[in-house]
């Protein structure tokens, strides 16, 4: 199948590389403005209680969010000297007046002390919108913001719309920050990777047709559902990474062909035919394990789910379609403007470094290369490898175990950031601005049921206070002061104490509020969590099955997988909770945001399992031929060693770039994957993959009769002979047949 497929992108080159050059045209003019169609937040589900409980109250009370927050602060005057009062009433008493405003909360119309700061020198106004929708409600607050600042006061602006701001900007500026940093990097270590300048510049063709393919689907989604902002980023790291990872096996194996003496058609064919089949696999896996994300209840992870599966699906056509038709056409001047001395093509040696690179040999006086040695060495003592470094692994993924999570707050922004000024402003000066606020709508009963529901809530624990706010029909809201902060366990407590009080008779009661929302997200997750690890679990150990026909290297490579993830939450806790990388990389240490280690341990999974297949691919051809299962493992090291340690090292540099953003859960992205494909691509497949493979001996390959059948029929592989190798070198036994 997959020669096949070589042999017809080979005569159709042109047509698929001219409808490549339109992919990118289309992709750099109308997708790269996706992010104008993207949508902000969605970190809690859509239909939980806190979000009906929402709908209701501004049904019935109009919006209670806090849109806009306006803080005026007068150095020389207080709240009650007439020349700061007068021009802040007047302003905000003509912002009630226009039609993008539905509510102004302040002191001056309800004379409520929490209005003013500690000090009289500051006071708020809340501001509610009359948007409906995220995109209205954006429109609106650009209107209004321009109009805020009153003359001879400090004004600070924030709130949900200009926090969501914020986080958009933040989060661009963030973007290109990694690829300012990325790109030059990048490009020298390709250099140096590949040897040469046209080689190393087909991971970044298969890069950019990724991003900007992944970019311009995005957009189209978004004409039928709401993606996150935040989509971009997984855009930028899977499709870079992933293109980086196929360009990198393609090209290498395709040079391989050619140096065992095959014309550029056939090298092309036969590549497709081995390394096609590999990316395939992969792909497959690392898509769907992707697609698991869709389980969970969070319009957030949905999105990323869709725009990262667009990053993934272009990926993989680019690398099986676009690549072998650019390579067909250049031939062996892939190797051109190269860097190192020229070498002729030489016969394919297991003993030598032949993970693409026929410029020079690393086999040292024993006859085997680099990373043969390496396979060699842990292989001579298996046992004590495996439990060193399982016992280093579990040792750092230990600061999980003392893991706390909330949501994304104001924290995630950089300290400075206007809207974060003005959360931790209402905080630190004025009465009761750190405690959590809950809204309870008592709907029905009149002033008897409030009345009933208010005492009972009183004496609940860690209640400061309950107060009526509005009335409409015979229903009742009321505001519910927390002791313990918005995110804190106590208002958490409070909330779910809240969902369980019973309501009086004829009445029902509906919850929202930040704690709330946290509560329904972290139900949320809980819920999804279970069946989303069977989908990733059971995903990787089909397409493994279906590649390598073996029970045992699935089970394998999934332990594997979970083993290099958990170093990587532990590093995640220990570098963010703990904060001992605040002061580095400049943010402030807070507890974890859940949605995001759901979100990394999908895209590690993929990842990890990305370079299982790899490394496994080789060394199930070598098993093919010789059935020797130390050399199989020791060739196929040698074969990818190279690969998999490049691979890696340009998908650290992506990830890695990450952390110089502004925004908090970015930079934790950034270091958890960081961490997961440096232990993933060295201690795990350099190190506990040949130990565990040499320790199971011919049973790595073992499968019950029924799934042998099973996998001779419906396996993944190239069942038909792909060209023999032309040339001086081709001889019959280089057909492979994979």
């Amino acid at each position: 199948m997959f020669a096949r497929l070589g042999g017809l992108v080979v005569r159709a080159r042109w047509l698929v590389i001219a409808l490549a050059v339109g992919v990118l045209a289309v992709g750099g003019v109308w997708g790269t403005r996706v992010v104008d169609s993207l949508s902000d937040g969605g970190f809690y589900p859509e239909h939980g209680p806190s979000a009906e409980a929402e709908r209701r109250i501004e049904k019935e009370f109009g919006r209670q969010n806090a849109d806009v927050v306006v803080v005026y602060t007068s150095d020389r005057s207080t709240i009650d000297d007439a020349s700061f009062t007068d021009p802040v009433r007047d302003k905000l008493s003509a912002i009630a007046e226009r039609r993008e405003v539905a509510d102004v909360r302040s002191y001056f119309g309800t004379r409520a002390p929490a209005f003013v700061s500690r000090d009289e020198h500051s006071t708020f106004a809340v501001i509610s919108l009359v948007g409906t929708d995220e995109e209205t409600r954006a429109d609106q607050f650009e209107k209004v913001e321009e109009l805020l600042p009153v003359p001879g006061t400090t004004t600070l602006v924030g709130g949900r719309e200009a926090a969501l701001g914020d986080f958009n900007k933040k989060t661009e500026e963030g973007i290109l920050t990694a690829e300012i940093i990325a790109t030059p990097i990048l490009t020298v270590l390709m250099l140096i990777i590949f040897g040469g300048v046209v080689a190393a510049s087909m991971p970044l063709v298969v890069g950019v047709l990724a991003v900007l393919g992944g970019f311009t689907i995005t957009r189209l989604l978004t004409y039928v559902t709401d993606i996150s902002v935040f989509a971009i980023n997984v855009i930028t790291i899977i499709g870079l990474g992933l293109a980086i990872d196929y360009s990198l096996f393609i090209v290498s194996r395709f040079r391989e062909e050619l140096a065992a003496g095959a014309d550029e058609r056939t090298a092309v064919v036969r590549t497709m035919a081995t390394a096609g089949r590999t990316v395939v696999v992969s792909g497959a896996t690392v898509l769907l394990a992707l697609a698991g994300l869709l389980i969970v209840p969070l319009p957030f992870l949905h999105g990323i789910a869709l725009g990262g599966g667009a990053a993934i699906g272009v990926a993989i056509v680019s690398a099986l379609v676009v690549l072998p038709a650019v390579l067909v056409v250049l031939g062996r001047r892939i190797d051109a403007l190269s860097i190192r001395g020229r070498r002729g093509p030489r016969r394919r040696d297991t003993s030598e470094d032949t993970n693409g690179d026929t410029s020079g040999d690393t086999s040292g006086g024993d006859g085997l290369g680099m990373w043969a040695r390496v396979g060699s060495a842990v292989m001579r003592r298996p046992a004590a490898w495996l439990v060193g470094v399982l016992a280093v692994l579990i040792v750092a993924a230990t600061p999980f175990l003392h893991a706390t999570f909330e949501t994304v707050d104001e924290r995630v922004l950089p300290a400075g950031t206007e809207s974060r000024v003005v959360a931790e402003t209402l905080k630190s000066e004025f009465p009761g601005g750190a405690d959590g606020t809950l809204l309870l709508m008592v709907d029905g009963g009149g002033r008897t049921a409030a009345e009933t529901v208010s005492g009972a809530v009183k004496r609940m624990d860690h209640v400061a206070s309950v107060t009526p706010i509005a009335t409409e029909g015979g229903g009742t809201l009321l505001q519910v002061k927390a002791t313990d902060g918005e995110q804190g366990p106590g208002t958490r407590a409070l909330a779910r104490e809240l969902d369980r009080l019973a309501p009086p008779e004829g009445t029902s009661l509906h919850v929202s509020g930040l704690a709330a929302q946290v509560n329904d997200q972290m139900d949320a997750i809980a819920d999804g969590l279970p069946w989303l690890a069977l989908t990733v679990v059971g995903v990787t150990l089909v397409m493994l099955f279906f590649a390598f026909g073996s029970v045992l290297m699935p089970i394998k490579a999934v332990l594997m997988n979970l083993v290099s993830i958990g170093a990587a939450f532990g590093a995640v806790v220990w570098s963010f909770q703990d904060g001992h990388l605040a002061g580095i990389l400049g943010f402030t240490a807070r507890p974890v945001e859940a949605s995001n280690l759901v979100l990394i341990l999908v895209l590690l999974f993929g990842l990890a399992t990305d370079y299982e297949v790899f490394l496994l691919s080789r060394v199930r051809e070598e098993w093919d031929v010789s059935g020797d299962n130390a050399r199989s493992v020791m060739v196929g090291m040698q074969r990818t060693g190279g690969i998999i340690t490049a691979a890696a090292l340009l998908l650290i540099v992506v990830v890695a770039t990450f952390t110089t953003g502004g925004v908090s859960f970015l930079k934790l992205i950034g270091i958890g994957m960081t961490v997961a494909i440096f232990v993933d691509a060295t201690l795990v497949r350099m190190v506990l993959v040949p130990a565990t493979m040499r320790i199971l001996g011919d049973a790595n390959w073992w499968a019950p009769r029924p799934l042998r059948r099973f996998y001779a029929t419906y396996g993944i592989r190239e069942n038909a002979e792909v060209p023999a190798a032309r040339g001086r070198a081709a001889t019959a036994s280089e057909t492979t047949t994979v």
